[in-house]
């Protein structure tokens, strides 16, 4: 026992030193990356608090790969020609050709952002159906991969082997024997339940399937916070798909809770060139293989007036595009922001810019779900809300199931759909990609929808919210502490 102890007495002062060392480390490569300070302080806290785990979740979650550009775009066809034609519609913009509703010229502002910071081309001519729910949205989707002819390109960070994964699977499988090119991508954190015979029966029948950056040793802690949470379908390069919802039962049945609650959006015009233009991109990186062929981008005729740009951001994009858009939106409103979101954990920015808005006078409202799937980040959610309430932001809970829904309205004119989040990893760390569509009648549209959804919710009171346990206040702070890792 002697000696053990002998042993334990030198080697102690070994683990305090390597400890301390591993701190200043850390400390000192977050400080030198020039890092938001809130996430490096908190990096630093969870260090000191939590040792040898600490260290162990930098390793894997707090490395910055955003100016490493985990996925190379530069010299891809497909984006050097979005980057033309957006170049293009700025100077169009600058002309004042751009737009003939006063309204939308109101908004030339955000429209420029988007075209600078993600070459998100503006287009015109488009017919947009907003989908409420998994039922509408998955009888859409599977309308139109029956009536495929040429292409189907899927993209989602959920794929599950079950009954609405397995119907979709043998839709795939046979439109590969009438001679339909099928392409699929899929996450794999987000679908990790896939085992390697659904993938080897797929790659059987004829459909090309890649996993987005594989987590496996030894490159696993580059990549394992990276993940791709898009969610797109395109079909024959005439019909598009992209929102909130995956392919899993639950999307539909709502799994553990009452219901789930969803928004989608089909397109059918030039947008889905740009968002065609979002999969190839990722295509390239899984397969190494450009879609640069002129059917994948198909010329198409007006087919309506909706104005959209789809907004692609992650750690390959310059900026963090669809977060910039967003603050923009907010900033820019005069008479109202709705917002539905499942997690509301937003960067300094965006919070700064609703509570701008809200205390300037604009109906800032917010709604999110009273139980989540996710118990850390509701934790956290809720550590937001008192100073929102003060900035006279208006809170509301979702009480009818899951609310999963990632929207956002503004002033009757601009409508947001897409896969984001409002949070910090939402906004700085996954593959996103949004829809910002410029057009009266979905705004409106989703305008009612948000209403609608306010008879299923109660709002958040600033005299009642203050009162409750204290127990859960200390569960909510420490939750917003680690907010920015998560």
């Amino acid at each position: 026992m002697e000696i053990l102890q002998n042993i334990v007495d030198i080697i102690n002062p070994f683990v305090v030193i390597i400890y301390i060392i591993s701190i200043i480390f850390v400390a000192i490569f977050t400080v030198l990356e020039n890092r938001n300070p809130l996430k490096t302080i908190s990096w630093v806290l969870v260090l000191i608090f939590l040792p040898v785990i600490g260290f162990i979740f930098f390793l894997f979650f707090g490395q910055n790969f955003r100016k490493e550009k985990i996925i190379a775009r530069k010299g891809l066809r497909n984006i050097d020609l979005l980057s033309k034609l957006a170049h293009a519609q700025i100077n169009r913009l600058a002309e004042g050709e751009m737009f003939t509703e006063p309204e939308l010229e109101e908004k030339r502002n955000l429209v420029q952002l988007l075209l600078n910071n993600s070459h998100a081309v503006v287009t015109i001519g488009n017919k947009l159906e907003i989908l409420q729910n998994g039922t509408a949205t998955f009888s859409s989707i599977i309308e139109s991969l029956e009536n495929a002819k040429d292409f189907i390109h899927l993209e989602f960070y959920i794929f599950a082997d079950d009954n609405l994964g397995g119907r979709i699977k043998e839709i795939l499988k046979q439109k590969v024997v009438e001679g339909v090119e099928v392409r699929m991508i899929v996450d794999d954190v987000g679908s990790w339940k896939l085992k390697k015979p659904f993938y080897k029966e797929m790659r059987m029948a004829g459909i090309q399937i890649y996993s987005f950056l594989e987590v496996r040793f030894p490159n696993l802690t580059s990549k394992v916070n990276y993940r791709n949470h898009r969610k797109i379908l395109i079909v024959d390069g005439h019909t598009g798909f992209v929102g909130g919802l995956n392919i899993a039962d639950r999307y539909i049945d709502g799994g553990v809770f009452e219901s789930w609650r969803d928004t989608h959006l089909k397109i059918e015009g030039d947008a889905v060139n740009t968002l065609q233009a979002v999969f190839s991109t990722d295509w390239f990186f899984v397969s190494q293989t450009e879609l640069h062929n002129k059917k994948y981008f198909p010329t198409k005729p007006p087919l309506g007036s909706e104005m959209v740009q789809i907004v692609a951001s992650g750690p390959d994009s310059d900026w963090p595009g669809i977060m910039m858009g967003m603050v923009q939106s907010v900033a820019a409103a005069k008479k109202y922001v709705y917002i539905s979101t499942p997690y509301f954990m937003p960067n300094e920015s965006v919070l700064t810019a609703l509570k701008v808005a809200a205390m300037g006078g604009v109906d800032v409202r917010v709604l999110i779900p009273r139980k989540s799937d996710a118990l850390i980040t509701n934790l956290s959610s809720h550590s937001y809300i008192r100073e929102m309430l003060d900035a006279d932001v208006k809170f509301y809970f979702y009480e009818k199931g899951f609310l999963h829904s990632k929207v956002t309205v503004v002033d009757d004119i601009i409508g947001i759909i897409g896969t984001a989040n409002m949070d910090f990893r939402s906004f700085e760390q996954n593959y996103e990609v949004n829809a910002f569509i410029f057009d009266r009648q979905k705004a409106l549209e989703l305008k009612e929808t948000f209403f609608d959804d306010l008879k299923d919710s109660h709002e958040i009171s600033l005299e009642t919210w203050p009162l409750r346990p204290r127990i859960e206040k200390i569960k909510e702070s420490f939750a917003r502490l680690i907010s920015p890792l998560l």
